[in-house]
């Protein structure tokens, strides 16, 4: 991973079905930084996370910095009759991560399931596959959407080592929670 820019976000406000979710947001996350986007549920956690990913434009304000971003949120996008391994190799051809797929697998404990059709996975393997979606797309900041829904003890705690080995590197990762997600050390963002 390349040295990376601190994440700027400057002064947000979003506006959603016309009802104005939050404004005057402002945070920094330098490099290997975290940030925890908190608060109760319509608060704007998950509408941050799409401004942040480019996928909804703000009403007022500007994100800055931060490096190349990979999303992951509650639509897992996976197609039922495909298999696990056909669909993560198809988003790491569009994302340029077909060399790093392999470890994203190994590091979800998802190298077993490459051959079972996505219709018969549980809601934690799609998760964790959207999970390894992030980590195979190379990107220099992570946004996670409540990162941990669905994860047993076991996947939570192979989020936490991934999320350990992505700041180490000096990436980013900005996450909505409702809870503690093994990340101690990140600064705090409340909504609503």
């Amino acid at each position: 991973m390349a040295v990376v820019e601190a994440l700027v976000i400057d002064n947000l406000a979003c506006r959603r079905g016309g009802r104005l979710l939050f404004d005057a947001v402002s945070a920094h996350v330098a490099p290997g930084g975290a940030l925890l986007l908190t608060g109760p549920n319509g608060a704007g956690k998950s509408s941050l996370l799409r401004l942040l990913a480019g996928l909804l434009q703000p009403e007022t304000g500007t994100v800055t910095g931060g490096g190349r971003r990979a999303f992951a949120g509650h639509d897992v996008a996976l197609k039922p009759r495909n298999t696990l391994g056909t669909e993560l190799d198809y988003w790491a051809r569009l994302d340029g991560g077909q060399q790093r797929l392999p470890g994203a697998l190994a590091a979800m404990n998802l190298t077993a399931l490459v051959d079972v059709p996505c219709r018969h996975l549980s809601s934690g393997q799609k998760r964790r596959a959207a999970l390894a979606r992030v980590i195979a797309a190379g990107a220099d900041c992570w946004l996670l959407d409540e990162p941990t829904a669905g994860l047993d003890t076991a996947s939570s705690a192979l989020l936490v080592a991934a999320m350990a080995a992505h700041r180490a590197a000096g990436g980013l990762v900005v996450a909505a929670v409702h809870g503690d997600i093994g990340l101690a050390d990140a600064a705090s963002l409340r909504l609503g």
